[in-house]
């Protein structure tokens, strides 16, 4: 049995919603909403109004119990953590789902966690308590199947079959096909914005259930606990909630629709939307007047600091760029690299006070997830040089641990180098990173030897 079928039996096991129909019962109302929505379509009326029924469907329950647990994350304001969701809902689901179905559900208020973000600044975001993560997601889903095969061919952000590097493969064809100037929109602190009125109108015209219209709104208002203190929520879709990316779908689709509508050529990513346009002229002209739509239409503010009209290679897009030229190879964006470097540096650093396989159980996973997803760039000699440098890296931190002469030699006798190679070397004066490029290490510590601890490489060829 795989890992995932284990799972969803163990699912099955801990927790029975019991007040769920079963049997013929419930075959019976999912083909009957199988036919509403074969008949009626995804949008009409009649086949939104019971959608708190679908929401604490049985399947549609147990699929986000087994996403929050796998999400993990940590508790929110009542401090329960996921391990602690199953155990609750066996003893409160009765009561939470006649809540839920009465429309009398109160959700907590989010727990405020800054993290800090890459060019600076910090990211506020809102945890939700667990069991709001498991009803905000259960909710998600349902909405999700009927909005998302209605948005936009060119929003990738989010979106179940797509990705960011679908998104970057879809801007590097219209930069290849003559579209050479890029309108780079930011959005000012898109989720801290958002309207909360003009967003349930938006979900208003997508669903006449009013429970779920009260709960979202519930979840929208339930305020932020900061320093003890609650304070309450006016404005914005509070990031850290499965609901939240969906929200901002359809806040943005508004957008997306009107870049259609114009006819422009244009890749969304959540709230990073970039324009392609033939000439820096009309790329002026965009600029100026999707800024117009965004700040009277949408009611946001487009940051005009971090906001341009440029060439693609002058740009980062989902931490890519493009070479010049019309290839327009698709290449790593510098602060993602001096990202990828500061990490690692952090990481090796502390190796020196620990074993070489601690520093791989944290080096290693790191490593393969940076690879999954920048290893879709096209300069593979980026990614050969990246894996050199972090190897240089471990040998100076293993010449480190070592210390002292004796106990240099002795360690690179051990690892089978020539004795008096290995006298030369740990006698030298000169510094580990030198040292790290000296021939006895790269005997002693060679890619072989990293790769039995388990090291990654970042390109299949290194």
């Amino acid at each position: 049995m795989s890992l995932k079928d284990d799972k969803q039996q163990n699912i099955q096991m801990q927790l029975d919603f019991s007040e769920m129909p079963t049997g013929e019962a419930r075959r019976a109302d999912r083909e009957e909403t199988e036919s509403s929505r074969a008949t009626s379509g995804p949008e009409n009326p009649a086949n939104t109004n019971r959608l708190m029924e679908e929401v604490c469907e049985r399947e549609n329950l147990k699929a986000a119990l087994q996403q929050v647990k796998a999400n993990k994350g940590s508790a929110g304001v009542d401090g329960m953590t996921v391990g602690g969701i199953t155990d609750y809902l066996k003893q409160h689901w009765p009561a939470i789902r006649e809540q839920l179905l009465n429309g009398t559900y109160v959700p907590k208020p989010v727990r405020r966690v800054e993290i800090p973000k890459p060019d600076g600044g910090v990211r506020k975001l809102g945890i939700p308590t667990v069991l709001d993560r498991f009803i905000q997601q259960a909710v998600m889903q349902v909405l999700q199947r009927r909005w998302d095969p209605t948005f936009s061919e060119s929003s990738y952000g989010f979106r179940p079959g797509r990705s960011a590097q679908q998104a970057v493969a879809q801007a590097q064809q219209y930069i290849a096909g003559g579209h050479g100037w890029c309108v780079d929109l930011d959005l000012e602190k898109f989720f801290d914005r958002v309207s909360h009125d003009k967003l349930m109108g938006q979900i208003a015209k997508r669903a006449e259930d009013e429970r779920l219209l009260k709960l979202i709104r519930a979840f929208l208002k339930a305020g932020v606990i900061e320093n003890g203190l609650v304070s309450p929520s006016v404005e914005g879709t509070p990031q850290g909630g499965p609901l939240s990316p969906l929200l901002s779908n359809l806040v943005l689709d508004e957008l997306d629709r009107e870049l259609e509508r114009r006819g422009h050529r244009f890749v969304r990513y959540a709230d990073d939307c970039n324009i392609y346009v033939r000439s820096e002229r009309a790329g002026q002209r965009v600029m100026d007047s999707v800024t117009q739509f965004i700040t009277q239409k949408l009611k946001l503010k487009v940051n005009e600091a971090k906001s341009a009209v440029a060439r693609p290679q002058e740009r980062k897009f989902l931490g890519f760029s493009f070479t010049a030229g019309p290839e327009a190879k698709r290449v790593i964006a510098p602060k993602a690299l001096d990202r990828f470097k500061q990490r690692v540096r952090e990481i090796t650093r502390r190796a020196k006070g620990v074993s070489m396989e601690t520093t791989m159980d944290e080096l290693a996973p790191y490593m393969r997830g940076w690879r999954s997803y920048f290893g879709f760039c096209e300069t593979p000699e980026v990614l050969i040089g990246l894996t050199r440098w972090v190897r240089l890296r471990l040998r100076a931190a293993m010449w480190r641990q070592w210390k002292t002469p004796r106990r240099r030699r002795a360690a690179l006798l051990e690892l089978g180098v020539r004795p008096r190679m290995a006298s030369n070397t740990a006698g030298s004066g000169l510094g580990p990173w030198y040292l790290a490029r000296a021939k006895a290490l790269s005997i002693g510590l060679s890619n072989g030897y990293f790769k039995s601890l388990g090291f990654p490489s970042l390109f299949e060829e290194c």
